[in-house]
């Protein structure tokens, strides 16, 4: 443990943040979860609907700082597509 008191206080900093980022990538994995089981079911409203969803979530955690810009386009991209390969 830290001696300073600066030092000490970016510990707590840093934990907080470690928890809210931890809170938001794990939010990002379920709804890509979801929306894996939707397009695996082959129902596309509900594909659809999941999609918009993370979209959402993956945007914001992209302001955050949490996931990069670049990613998020890549991950959202991708899944547009499976949704979109649904119906054919």
């Amino acid at each position: 443990m830290a001696n300073i008191k600066s030092a000490k206080k970016r510990i707590l900093v840093n934990r907080k943040k470690a928890l809210r980022n931890k809170s938001v990538k794990s939010a990002v994995k379920t709804q890509i979860k979801k929306l894996d089981s939707a397009i695996a079911a082959g129902n596309k409203e509900a594909a659809v609907a999941e999609l918009s969803n993370l979209q959402k979530v993956m945007s914001m955690a992209t302001s955050k700082g949490i996931i990069k810009k670049n990613a998020t386009s890549r991950k959202i991209s991708r899944m547009a597509t499976a949704v979109n390969k649904i119906g054919e």
